[in-house]
C-alpha cells in the first residue's frame, strides 16, 4: 500500500500555473479576435483595409444675402459654422439666436470659427424648421432653413451602444468561465486523490 503523505493532500496534482496562464491568454486572445481595434488619436494601424464610413450627420443650410449658416447635429449638440457668403470668410464674435421647433436657445461661441447649442434632447427622426437670428457688429440678419433628420442616424447610434455592450458581456462571461473551469479542475484532481488514498 502507498503511504500517505502530507502532499497527497496538501498538492494532489492541480493544474500547473504554466497551464492555467496559457489558458487564459487563449480565451483572451479568442475573445478580443472579434473586437476590431482602434487606433487614437494621430495614431494609423498600416495597411490596414477602410472601413466603410456610416451616413453623413443630419445638418441644415440658412442663407442670406450676406451670410451664410451650416448647422451639423450630433446627438444633442448642434455646431454652428457662420460665413460671408460672398468670400466664406467666418464670422466670428457674431451673436447667433436660433428657434428650433418653436424652441428658442442662444448659441455659445466655441473657438474662433465654431458656435455650439446642446439641446434639451435628441430630436426625433422628421423636418425641423429652423430660424436664426444673427448679430454681427451693426449688422442683424434673419435666416431659416430645416433641419432633415432621417431614422436611419438614430439606428445606427443605438446599434454601436448595443454592440459595445454585447462586447463587453462576452469578454466578461469568458473569463468568468475560464476560472470556474481551473478551480473545478483543481478540486476534482483533489477529489480523485483523497478517493484514491483511501481505497489504497
Amino acid at each position: 500500500m502507498k503511504p500517505l503523505t502530507p502532499n497527497t493532500f496538501r498538492n494532489p496534482a492541480p493544474m500547473k500555473s504554466s497551464q492555467a496562464l496559457a489558458a487564459l491568454g487563449l480565451a483572451v486572445a479568442l475573445l478580443g479576435a472579434g473586437i476590431p481595434a482602434r487606433a487614437g488619436d494621430g495614431h494609423d494601424h498600416g495597411d490596414t483595409a477602410p472601413v466603410a464610413s456610416g451616413p453623413a450627420l443630419p445638418r441644415f443650410a440658412a442663407v442670406s444675402e450676406t451670410l451664410e449658416l451650416v448647422g451639423v447635429l450630433a446627438g444633442k449638440q448642434l455646431t454652428l459654422y457662420l460665413d460671408r457668403l460672398a468670400d466664406n470668410a467666418p464670422v466670428r464674435d457674431a451673436q447667433i439666436e436660433l428657434e428650433i421647433a418653436g424652441a428658442k436657445f442662444k448659441a455659445q461661441k466655441h473657438g474662433d470659427d465654431v458656435y455650439e447649442v446642446v439641446l434639451a434632447d435628441a430630436p426625433k427622426p422628421g423636418v425641423l424648421p429652423i430660424t436664426a437670428t444673427v448679430t454681427a457688429g451693426n449688422e442683424v440678419d434673419l435666416l431659416a432653413g430645416e433641419l432633415d433628420i432621417h431614422e436611419q442616424a438614430h439606428e445606427q447610434e443605438a446599434a454601436h451602444g448595443h454592440s459595445l455592450k454585447e462586447v463587453a458581456a462576452w469578454v466578461t462571461g469568458g473569463l468568468v468561465g475560464l476560472a470556474v473551469l481551473v478551480l473545478g479542475g483543481r478540486r476534482l484532481k483533489a477529489s480523485q486523490a483523497l478517493r484514491a488514498g483511501a481505497e489504497a
